[in-house]
């Protein structure tokens, strides 16, 4: 399957727990005042990347400690990302960004239920630039309004279970 995406990076402490691959979706509606990844907005940018191909890759390191699905906006290829997401270990977690609300990507359904359904980990919300404060850095948001979402239990319980 196919997924496009901004970029990647092997080996982040800042995306996550542990060592974490990163992926970069490409592509976002939000286009949120002080975004960090602003060229990722362009649908049309970035590069095709095959999931099998990112699979391999991921595998291949065995010092990783989970994958992080960030953007852009990995729920326009939510489809993708969740097969992508199925293709890998139980063992590595996976934490998915979203400028999307937990109860709007529930309300979604299909790809984007899929999805969260296949990651451990949700930070949910819009970044707000006036509610940036360098010491969420540490629990890796960005902003104050966003909040880290245990998917597995939230997914069970059909609302938001967070983690602070």
């Amino acid at each position: 399957m196919k997924i496009r995406i901004a970029g990647t990076v092997k080996n982040s402490i800042v995306d996550g727990d542990g060592i974490r691959y990163v992926i970069f979706a490409q592509g976002c509606h939000k286009r949120c005042a002080g975004c960090h990844n602003p060229h990722t907005h362009a649908l049309d940018g970035g590069i095709l990347a095959d999931t099998e191909d990112l699979a391999r890759e991921i595998m291949k390191d065995k010092l990783l400690s989970g994958v992080t699905f960030s953007g852009g906006e990995p729920f326009l290829q939510a489809e993708a990302f969740a097969h992508l997401a199925g293709l890998l270990p139980p063992a590595l977690s996976k934490y998915v960004y979203s400028g999307y609300l937990f109860e709007q990507l529930l309300e979604m359904g299909g790809g984007a239920a899929r999805l969260m359904s296949a990651c451990d980990r949700l930070i949910d919300g819009e970044f707000d630039e006036s509610q940036m404060n360098v010491s969420l850095l540490s629990k890796f948001k960005g902003s104050g309004n966003q909040r880290t979402i245990d998917l597995r239990r939230s997914m069970k319980e059909g609302r938001a279970v967070l983690l602070v």
